[in-house]
């Protein structure tokens, strides 16, 4: 992998890739003729992402005040409610006009990116802000989900404008690699998963990628980085970055596959969107 994304010395890296992917977001949302377009996001227009990122952003810059204080947060949600709950997040901000919208996030964005640029080496990994469905997460996290949230509904909203066949740029993708497994490992559905025992290989190419060996069992999913893949059985490589994010996400079933067909299927239904 070309940079531990979640390491100090990556934090240039990373707010450039922040920067870098709200810009193209905003180049979307600043088009009024793209306000009421559906996104791939299902029930979501273009405005209703805006909504969204006014919905997290705001939030995480009330959790960065609470941490601050040194006060105690609520207890997270937990997982399995989070794609409800921002659902309602979002919808609720339609009574928005477009401009109050707009400028709503733009503030709110900034205000963000000033706490991200003041992280020190320190606080990097020791300051811990309280995430709404998560709990007490490390501050190096959150411009990783700011990435998330930019760079994957950019994605929605040009999947919705026509390009069906848009991909991630290689490097935002690249340094999300290594938050899919641990989205991977909070949204195993414990339904889906009852009495399921699988190993199967991931395997990313590109400077940004590298090889795991993944197994689900027991209704918990678990993986390591390797250089030996013979106990998988089956493999999915991604020549793309992009495909693997893309596909954790569920947006696309991306990767070539090989192995065990069962495998592969349990692989790809045993986890709940987000």
């Amino acid at each position: 992998m070309a940079v531990n994304p979640m390491a100090y010395s990556s934090k240039d890296v990373v707010l450039d890739v922040v920067r870098t992917e709200r810009s193209r977001f905003y180049e979307v949302i600043d088009n009024p003729d793209n306000w009421y377009i559906d996104s791939r996001c299902e029930g979501w227009q273009i405005r209703d992402l805006v909504g969204h990122m006014i919905d997290v952003t705001e939030g995480y810059l009330a959790r960065w005040e609470i941490a601050n204080q040194g006060a105690e947060a609520p207890a997270p949600l937990g997982w399995t409610v989070m794609a409800d709950e921002l659902n309602k997040g979002a919808l609720a901000l339609r009574t928005l006009s477009r401009d109050e919208a707009i400028a709503r996030l733009k503030t709110a964005s900034d205000k963000l990116m000033a706490h991200f640029e003041a992280l020190t080496e320190d606080t990097w990994n020791s300051f811990m802000v309280a995430h709404v469905f998560s709990g007490p997460t490390p501050a190096f996290c959150y411009p990783a989900f700011q990435i998330m949230d930019y760079g994957v509904h950019t994605w929605d909203m040009h999947w919705g404008l026509g390009d069906k066949d848009a991909r991630l740029d290689e490097r935002t993708a690249g340094v999300l690699i290594p938050y899919m497994f641990i989205i991977w490992q909070y949204s195993v559905d414990q339904a889906a998963a009852k009495g399921v025992d699988i190993t199967y290989g991931v395997k990313v190419d590109g400077e940004w990628g590298g090889q795991w060996l993944a197994t689900v069992k027991d209704g918990q999913f678990n993986y390591q980085a390797t250089d030996d893949l013979s106990a998988a059985q089956a493999l999915f490589h991604f020549k793309h970055p992009s495909d693997m994010v893309l596909t954790t996400y569920q947006r696309i079933h991306g990767g070539e596959t090989s192995g065990d067909s069962d495998v592969i299927h349990k692989a790809r239904t045993v986890f709940f969107p987000i």
